[in-house]
């Protein structure tokens, strides 16, 4: 059997302008253009949409996460580019966690998994 594999997201929004200036500031600060975001091999298909509204109704629905090696270095990318905090760092078992939200109220996590062994 294949097992396909994701290669990207659509993120439907009204207002496409903002949320790619957020997502390169925030996540993709070399990202030039009006392309999909590429976000470390896995693309981000930004797209203007009539049938969303302007913020989402449950953004717990769907999270992006990024696996990050530095957790510190990223938080303080994330803090010096001014993403909304939902949830603050947070050790957990498997490893520490951090929630913050886009301009459309989508959630996204960096998470930085402790190493077996």
């Amino acid at each position: 059997m294949t097992i396909p594999k994701p290669g990207s997201i659509l993120l439907g929004t009204t207002q496409p302008a903002v949320l790619r200036d957020w997502y390169r500031k925030a996540l993709a600060p070399e990202h030039t253009g009006d392309g999909p975001i590429d976000l470390g091999g896995f693309l981000l298909v930004i797209d203007q949409r009539d049938d969303v509204g302007s913020k989402t109704n449950e953004p717990g629905r769907v999270i992006l996460n990024f696996h990050v090696d530095n957790f510190d270095e990223v938080e303080e990318q994330l803090q010096a580019a001014g993403v909304e905090w939902i949830a603050p760092a947070e050790d957990r078992p498997s490893g520490r966690f951090a929630t913050f939200a886009d301009p459309d109220g989508n959630y996204l996590q960096i998470i930085q998994f402790k190493r077996n062994g």
